[in-house]
C-alpha cells in the first residue's frame, strides 16, 4: 500500500492552534493541566496512507450540517449542532454522552481550554429559523455538565449578535522570574453579519468587544498568533450577492485592521482557516453564485504569515462548496466540502478526493504518542488516525 511521509519539523505551535485548539504550546496539548506533556506536531513526521483512512463514528443522527468539534486530547472532546445539542466523548468518539439540550440555541462553535473550562458560541437570532436564543456566548467550568451565559457585566462594548468561531491560544511568558502560561481567547461572528470580535486576555474572565461592522459583513473565522497579531476571515457585505471574500489583519490587538485579501467575484465569502505554521496558512473560499458556469473552486494560501494571499485551485465542480480545512504541516491537509473531502500532500498544488463525509465544517488535528488523530464534523463525524514515522 503506498504511503506518503509527512514532515512537520518546521511547524510552529502558535500556527498549529488555528486548525486544532488542542495544539497551541510546544510539547503540551491545551488543557493538559499538569498531565504528561502531549507530543508536539512540530519535530514529527507521519506516515499517511494514500488510501481512504477516515472512519465514520457512531453519533446521533442529525438533519444537516453540524458545525464544530473540540478536543483537548485524542480521547476527550465535545461537539454541538443547530438543535441546541452538545455531546461529550472520553473514549475517542466510540461513545458520546448528551450534555446539553437547549432548543432555540444554535451551537455554532465550541472551544475548550482544558478538561473543565470551555466556551460555546450561539449563532443568534434573525438568521436561521427556529433560533430564539439571543445570548452569544456560554461557558462551563465543569467539563460541560452545566453551562451559563457569560454575563454582560464581564463584557465591555456593544452587544454581539452571534458567534461563528472561537480561537484559543496558550502563550508562555516570564513574569518576575517565573514562567507563566496565559490563555488568550477570541470569539467572532457572525454569518450574515454584523461582524464583531470578542477578545479575552485572561482566559475568558473578562471580554472586550471589537466592532468591525463598518469594515465587514459576516465574520466566519478568526486566528491570532499572539496578543497583537491576528486575522479575521470574512465577507465584504452581509448580502451575499454583493459580497467578496475578505481577510483583514491586525498588528495592534484589533485596534486597527487592514485588508490583506479580497476576491474579485461576487457571491463569495471566506469560511474556515488553518495555519500549520506561523508563515503558511490556508482558508476556504465559498461561492454561492447561481450561475452554474461559475464552477471553479479555490482555496487562498499565504506563505508570509497572512500579509499576502494567493488563490490556488481546488476543483472545477459546481456541486462543490468548501467548508472546513486543516493542515498537519505546510504540505499536507484536508478540505471538507458539500459533497466529499479533498486531500493534498503538496501544499495545494494538487488535490485528490477522499471520503470523509458530507458538509465537513470543522476539522481538528491532535498529536498523540503514536502519531496524529483527526476529527471531522459535518452531517456525521469521521475520525482519521495517522502513525508516527519510526
Amino acid at each position: 500500500m503506498p504511503k506518503i511521509q509527512v514532515n512537520t519539523a518546521r511547524a510552529l505551535m502558535a500556527g498549529v492552534a488555528a486548525c486544532a485548539l488542542s495544539v497551541a504550546l510546544p510539547g503540551r496539548a491545551v488543557g493538559s493541566s499538569g498531565a504528561s506533556p502531549a507530543p508536539s506536531l512540530a519535530q514529527r513526521s507521519y506516515i499517511v496512507e494514500a488510501t481512504t483512512t477516515w472512519q465514520k463514528l457512531n453519533t446521533v443522527a442529525y438533519r444537516g450540517k453540524q458545525d464544530d468539534i473540540s478536543f483537548i486530547d485524542d480521547k476527550t472532546g465535545w461537539y454541538g449542532n443547530g438543535a441546541g445539542k452538545l455531546y461529550r466523548t472520553t473514549d475517542g468518539g466510540l461513545t458520546w454522552q448528551e450534555q446539553l439540550s437547549k432548543p432555540g440555541t444554535f451551537v455554532r462553535t465550541v472551544g475548550f481550554v482544558d478538561a473543565q473550562r470551555g466556551f460555546m458560541g450561539n449563532v443568534g437570532t434573525d438568521y436561521y429559523p427556529g433560533v430564539t436564543d439571543t445570548n452569544p456566548l456560554y461557558e462551563t467550568r465543569d467539563g460541560g455538565v452545566t453551562w451559563s451565559v457569560v454575563p454582560q457585566s464581564r463584557i465591555t462594548g456593544p452587544a454581539v449578535k452571534g458567534l461563528c468561531a472561537i480561537d484559543i491560544l496558550k502563550k508562555q511568558s516570564i513574569y518576575q522570574g517565573v514562567l507563566q502560561e496565559r490563555t488568550i481567547i477570541h470569539a467572532a461572528g457572525r454569518v450574515g453579519g454584523p461582524g464583531f470580535v470578542m477578545r479575552s486576555l485572561d482566559g475568558g474572565e473578562s471580554w472586550k468587544v471589537l466592532d468591525l461592522s463598518q469594515q465587514v459583513g459576516p465574520i466566519l473565522d478568526i486566528k491570532f498568533f499572539d496578543e497583537n497579531n491576528g486575522l479575521v476571515f470574512a465577507g465584504t457585505d452581509a448580502s451575499v450577492e454583493k459580497s467578496n471574500a475578505l481577510i483583514l489583519q491586525t498588528r495592534d490587538g484589533g485596534a486597527t485592521w487592514k485588508k490583506v485579501y479580497q476576491s474579485t467575484r461576487p457571491f463569495e465569502i471566506t469560511w474556515k482557516a488553518s495555519f500549520p505554521s506561523n508563515k503558511t496558512g490556508y482558508v476556504t473560499i465559498q461561492s454561492y453564485d447561481p450561475d452554474k458556469s461559475v464552477s471553479k473552486r479555490v482555496v487562498a494560501k499565504t506563505t508570509d504569515g497572512g500579509n499576502t494571499w494567493q488563490e490556488i485551485p481546488l476543483v472545477d465542480d459546481y456541486a462543490v462548496r468548501q467548508f472546513g480545512i486543516a493542515f498537519a504541516d505546510e504540505q499536507t491537509g484536508w478540505v471538507g466540502t458539500s459533497t466529499t473531502g479533498f486531500q493534498t500532500v503538496d501544499g495545494g498544488a494538487t488535490w485528490s478526493r477522499v471520503e470523509m463525509g458530507r458538509a465537513v465544517n470543522k476539522i481538528r488535528l491532535i498529536p498523540t504518542d503514536g502519531g496524529l488523530v483527526g476529527y471531522a464534523i459535518g452531517v456525521d463525524i469521521h475520525k482519521l488516525s495517522i502513525a508516527k514515522r519510526r
